[in-house]
Formats: structure tokens, sequence, C-alpha cells
């Protein structure tokens, strides 16, 4: 770990914006993107010490600094109100807002802005606005590019608002980090013809669970967690089931638990899930999960199931077999830079293979024990050398 670096004169160089979590307080659980601004809000302050800072845009439009102890009751309550806690007393989401209000920044605070999520890059006015009142230089982290490579898996809008907080960050940004090396890949293939910021590769971070118990079921079960999107390709699992519902008998066939929120442009995976009557007896949409429960149902589960057409990094994919748990993915780069040759990978057409897969790491056979065998030499992504990266392109364009 770093040691913490003495605060500028004047105030902290670093200033991490807390836009994204600001505005997702009446969500009751975190989309990826909400727990990896979390982590750098719960792990930046372990390396720079006082030398950090916040700021955010609040959804009163306000944007400025934010006081460090308004800082530590909000992401308290967040982190709470993800493990399933209530907060205390009533209101926890005017109570969260009001408890942290943005101040003016001072004009001339200089440093370097922290952004761990595209909030607000879409509207490049605004945000240039944001970045210029803190006079500072900016290091911003990029999820993926798939509204952009694959448009047919994003919003009906979602192809030009990306693309346009993509040009935000070339013209605003003085250094980027991809959270893989499959994004860094395709974002210097996007910019191939145009100068951008310097581009630095580094893997995401798993925050490793405390030791606790598996959740146990009367029949094994696979998990799958994601959004119910069609990029997620729900679609194939549900027919495998169904399959299954065709073939075998019912205690023959594993159950399929279904954890995250519902999406878009997903009528037809919607429809097998409520009605479909082959599928209803094995298949579970159980939706966002508090995380001690998702952690539990990922520690027993027989495996994860991560049948992706497309991934900026696949943080479940790490953060199963941060626990033991076996993984069955798509053969994506981006699960390979996350798991590296763990995992079993496959086709995400290959229907039959997936079957087929499935049915072997129902039992501890040798397919599953072999995974298991390949868990030994692995090592899990850590957030300080993530954030290490982070940093020194900071520290870099600072100088």
């Amino acid at each position: 770990m770093r040691a913490a670096l003495a605060p500028a004169r004047g105030g902290p160089r670093f200033h991490l914006d807390l836009s994204r979590l600001m505005s997702r307080v009446h969500h009751p659980a975190p989309t990826g993107v909400d727990r990896v601004e979390m982590a750098y809000a719960t792990h930046l302050p372990q390396l720079l010490g006082s030398d950090l800072g916040y700021v955010a845009r609040h959804p009163t439009g306000l944007f400025g600094a934010l006081r460090p102890d308004d800082v530590a009751r909000f992401l308290d309550r967040e982190q709470a109100k993800w493990a399933g806690v209530r907060a205390a007393g009533s209101g926890h989401t005017l109570k969260t807002l009001a408890g942290a209000v943005p101040r003016l920044a001072p004009p001339g605070r200089g440093g370097t802005m922290i952004l761990a999520s595209p909030s607000n890059l879409h509207n490049r006015a605004r945000f240039r606005a944001m970045k210029r009142s803190l006079d500072a230089r900016l290091v911003a982290l990029v999820h993926d590019l798939i509204p952009l490579t694959h448009p047919e898996y994003a919003r009906p809008d979602g192809a030009a608002k990306h693309a346009a907080r993509m040009e935000t960050l070339r013209l605003e940004a003085d250094a980027l980090v991809t959270n893989s090396a499959s994004t860094a890949a395709a974002l210097h293939a996007f910019w191939e013809a145009a100068d951008h910021p310097p581009i630095h590769a580094s893997r995401l971070g798993v925050d490793i669970p405390r030791p606790g118990e598996p959740t146990t079921r009367a029949r094994p079960y696979f998990l799958c967690v994601s959004t119910i999107e069609p990029r997620k390709n729900h679609l194939l699992l549900l027919q495998v089931w169904r399959h299954f519902a065709e073939t075998r008998a019912p205690e023959d066939i594993p159950e399929l638990l279904v954890v995250g929120r519902r999406g878009w442009e997903n009528e037809h995976i919607l429809d097998l899930l409520e009605r479909g009557p082959a599928t209803r007896p094995h298949v579970r949409e159980l939706g966002p999960l508090a995380e001690p429960e998702l952690t539990a149902l990922m520690r027993g589960a027989r495996a994860l199931l991560m049948p992706s057409f497309a991934e900026g990094f696949g943080l479940p994919v790490a953060e199963a077999l941060a626990v033991g748990t076996p993984v069955i993915a798509s053969n994506l780069a981006a699960h390979h830079d996350a798991g590296g040759e763990v995992p079993e990978f496959l086709s995400p057409l290959d229907g039959d293979g997936w079957g087929r897969a499935i049915l072997d790491y129902m039992t501890d056979g040798p397919r599953r024990e072999a995974q298991r065998a390949r868990m030994a030499d692995w090592q899990a992504p850590a957030w300080d050398a993530h954030l290490d990266t982070v940093i020194a392109a900071a520290e870099a364009v600072m100088a």
C-alpha cells in the first residue's frame, strides 16, 4: 500500500467526484458502476489521507466541494442501505441528500479531479464548467465502449449519448484509466485517427467478503448476476433450462437464480421469466439483493453463469472466483481480464455446450474440480493496485 501523501498547501490536490452516488440515493441496490465509485470513495482515503477531497454535482444542480464529515455520513448511509440495513430514523433519502450539499469551491484550487463514473459527461458544457470551477486537471475511468461497439444492445439513444461522453473525455481529460486491457484496446481503436489523452489499463479490484456461510437450497443451483438486458444473454440460459424441463425429470434439474434489476429492451426475456410454464418451477428471478445475501448465494452456487455478448470487465467473474465459486463465462477478452484462465469459457451462442457444462457442474466431477484446481494459482485483483495507477496518472498530469 502506498504511504499517504502530505496535503498540499491550501487544501487537497485530489478531488474525487461523487456525483454518481449522489444521483442514486433513490435506488435500493447498486449497479456495477455505483459499486466502483463507492470503492474509489472508500479506498482512496487510505492511500491519500487528507490530500483527498470530494466534489459532486448535487441533484439540486449545485456543484462544489463536499465536507469530509458530510461525505463520511453519506457513504455510511449508502453502504448500510446496500447491506439491507435500514438507516436510523425515517426519510433516508432526504436526510442523505440534505446532509451533503456542496459548497462553492474556492477558485484556483488546482490539483486533479478523479472521475470514476460517466456522470455528467454527456453534457460537455456542464462538465467543462464543473472542471473549470476547480481549476483542476482530470483523470477519468472508462468502464466500456459497448454502446458504440454494440449499439444494438444499448438504449435507443445510448450510442449518441455515449459518443458525447467519449468526446468530452477526449477533449477535457488529461489522462484516462480503463478497467481492463480489452477496454483500453477498444478505446485506442475508437480514437485511432484522433488526438486523445494517455490511456492506462488497470483491472478493477475486488473487495473480498469476510468468511461466511453459503446459502443452501433443496436442489443444486446456478447463479446469474446482471441487469436483465439483451447484452447479458439471459435468453440462452432460459432456453437451456427449457430444454432441461423437456428432457429431464424435475428432481434432476438444477435451479437458476437470476439476480439483478430489470433493464431495457427485455420484453422477450421477461415473457419467458413470467409466463414460461416449463421453466417457472426451476428459474427464480430474485431482483437486486443486499450484498450479504448475494455473497451467501454466490458461495453456495455450483457456478456463476456469465453468457454475455459484450462486457467491459465482468466484475462478477472476479467476485465469484474470490469466494471460491467456479465460473462458466462467454469467451470474451474482458472475462479473461477478470478471471485469467480459471473459468470455463464457451461461445455465447453454444446452447448445447452450456447445457452440457451446467450438468457437469451439478456434481463435483472432473470438469468442476479441474476449475477449482486452477483457482489455486489465481489471485483476486486488488483495489490498491488499480488506484495506484489512477494516482500515478494524476501525479503525472500535475507534474
